[in-house]
C-alpha cells in the first residue's frame, strides 16, 4: 500500500480488516511518520479494492 502513496515499500498488511488497519496504521506512522486516522485507512483500502 505505502508503493501507492510514493514510498519504496514493501509492506503487505493480511488479515481481516480491523489487524490490516491496526497493522498499517502502526507501519505507517512507525516506518513513515504518518499518523493516518481509522476512517483515512478504510478510505485506502476503500480505494485500493475498485
Amino acid at each position: 500500500m505505502c508503493r501507492d502513496y510514493g514510498f519504496e515499500c514493501d509492506f503487505v498488511a493480511e488479515g481481516e480488516t480491523e489487524k490490516v488497519i491496526e497493522d498499517f496504521r502502526n507501519h505507517a506512522e512507525n516506518e513513515h511518520g504518518i499518523d493516518y486516522t481509522v476512517e483515512a485507512v478504510k478510505q485506502i483500502l476503500i480505494r485500493k479494492q475498485k
